[in-house]
């Protein structure tokens, strides 16, 4: 009985896990195009498009409430509270939204100042400050595959840093373009350790940590991310100026409001998959997903807003997929390793148990 429970509970965890990855994907490539829409096509305020980022956290409270009436109808008698989410969990997933709004700001002042193709590539480094603080405070295993693929990525993202004005957009200037460069190199960096520190708050959660729970951690966290932006937004008087941009708007005034609207909605499909994915794994799985993405949206950039894309992308790209290939294929040689030595064992447990 007990393990056909632990068996739905795997299948459960794996349906979840893909759910999750899909979000992901869906946020990590649509976000970063819709923000650079905003940008070429008239639009200046940077506090506003990190506040957008997670604005949409209200949409969590949708399928927080279904879960509260799934678990009010098969358990009434415990389902006496609509959120599970106690103080002890709060708290960190307050801090851990405050300095998510800190990345918010920063990312979306590198996409301001980068292109699309560019912005991603520098995000893939993202992965080798993932892997490092989640050894640090996870003490995350690491194989020889995964090892290789956090050097590759990183190297790609070096790359780029040997030629950080090859591409820089018309009317910028060089100093504007660095410091976008860096800026996006510090979100990655910010946010490398950002996921390794919720993986520790599971861990570290004094109460049993469920799907529904993740989904109002990651309420908690956008809802703090956006407190913070809002102060950025409210000083620099963004929000008196949302009106006027609209109507100066390249696409239209009815097109800014959509592009604003849609651009929260994506961003928190990013947000949820990549809390998502460390709840069924881990931080690194998390990071390594969102590394896996860039191929594509450095294509849909090239496609969509006609962006160069020159021999040191190129190269970065190859090492990229590079470290996407090992990973996996050293992911799939080790669940090989772990099936055979488990039915290994099960076979002589069934040898030792005969007369």
């Amino acid at each position: 009985m007990e393990d056909k429970e632990a068996q739905s509970s795997a299948r459960t965890k794996k349906a979840l896990l893909v759910v999750n990855c899909l979000l992901l994907s869906l946020g990590n490539c649509g976000g970063p195009l819709i923000m650079r829409l905003y940008f070429i096509h008239g639009g200046k305020r940077v506090w506003l498009s990190s506040w957008l980022e997670t604005a949409g956290w209200p949409i969590m409270l949708i399928p927080i409430t279904v879960s509260f009436l799934r678990r009010r109808r098969e358990a009434p008698e415990t389902a006496t509270r609509f959120f599970q989410m106690k103080l002890y969990l709060f708290l960190p997933s307050a801090f851990i939204g405050l300095l998510t709004g800190l990345d918010d700001y920063m990312y979306a002042y590198g996409v301001a100042r980068l292109p699309v193709s560019t912005s991603a590539l520098i995000i893939a480094s993202q992965l080798a400050f993932t892997a490092a603080f989640a050894f640090l405070l996870v003490r995350q295993k690491f194989t020889s595959y995964s090892i290789n693929a956090v050097v590759l990525l990183s190297i790609g993202g070096a790359v780029l840093a040997l030629h950080t004005s090859g591409d820089r957009p018309e009317g910028e200037s060089k100093k504007e373009y660095i410091l976008g460069f860096l800026m996006t190199l510090g979100a990655a960096a910010l946010y490398g350790l950002i996921l390794p520190m919720m993986e520790l708050t599971y861990k570290k959660a004094k109460q049993s940590i469920t799907y529904s729970l993740v989904l109002e951690i990651q309420m908690v966290m956008s809802l703090f991310a956006t407190l913070f932006c809002t102060v950025g937004m409210l000083i620099n008087k963004d929000f008196q100026a949302i009106s006027r941009e609209g109507r100066n708007f390249e696409l239209g005034e009815t097109n800014y409001y959509v592009v604003l609207v849609f651009s929260a909605i994506i961003w928190q499909t990013f947000f949820l998959g990549a809390i998502g994915v460390i709840f069924c794994a881990s931080s690194l799985l998390s990071g390594i997903v969102i590394a896996v993405l860039l191929p594509v949206t450095e294509v849909l950039a090239v496609i969509f807003y006609q962006e160069s894309f020159k021999a040191e992308k190129g190269v970065s790209l190859v090492l990229s997929l590079w470290g996407f290939v090992s990973y996996f294929y050293g992911e799939i040689k080790r669940s090989k390793k772990k099936q055979q030595t488990n039915s290994t064992q099960e076979t002589q447990v069934l040898q030792l148990s005969q007369p």
